[in-house]
């Protein structure tokens, strides 16, 4: 996009500043959801696996558990950390997307508000690490850093 297409600033004199810290809202955007996906992780983990695919899959019938329980408790750990760090983050926040599509999907019957157990909370966090894969892990991330990202 060019700049004539950006919209003039009421205040231009703070064009200098907006420029200086646009990069740091991506990474403030990636630490924010990495770091928030981990408690939802941390306590899964502290349970065990078989506690947590009985607590989080078999009592709302999702089969195949152990390998699920898993999956979410590796995605909401280890994978809430790479994103936050900008670790191969492009799979991290595909990965976590696709989690929250199935837990949207889990939650319907509840409609779209969270505190009638809806989607809500978990469409929002679908759709910004949505965006954090379809984006990467920006200019302060480790995949910057390596010289890599997929």
């Amino acid at each position: 996009m060019s700049d004539a297409a950006e919209p003039r600033l009421l205040f231009p004199q703070l064009k200098p500043f907006y420029d200086k810290v646009e990069p740091l809202s991506w990474l403030l955007i990636r630490l924010a959801a990495g770091l928030i996906i981990i408690p939802h992780g941390w306590p899964k983990l502290m349970m065990g696996i078989q506690a947590t695919a009985q607590m989080a899959l078999v009592r709302r019938g999702i089969e195949p558990a152990i390998p699920l329980a898993i999956g979410l408790i590796t995605l909401e750990t280890v994978g809430g950390l790479c994103v936050a760090l900008g670790l191969f983050t492009r799979f991290w926040a595909a990965a976590i997307a696709i989690e929250m599509a199935v837990i949207v999907y889990h939650h319907l019957g509840g409609g779209f508000g969270w505190t009638n157990r809806g989607y809500e909370y978990p469409l929002m966090w679908g759709l910004i690490m949505l965006a954090i894969a379809l984006r990467g892990g920006g200019p302060y991330s480790l995949d910057r850093r390596l010289g890599r990202e997929l």
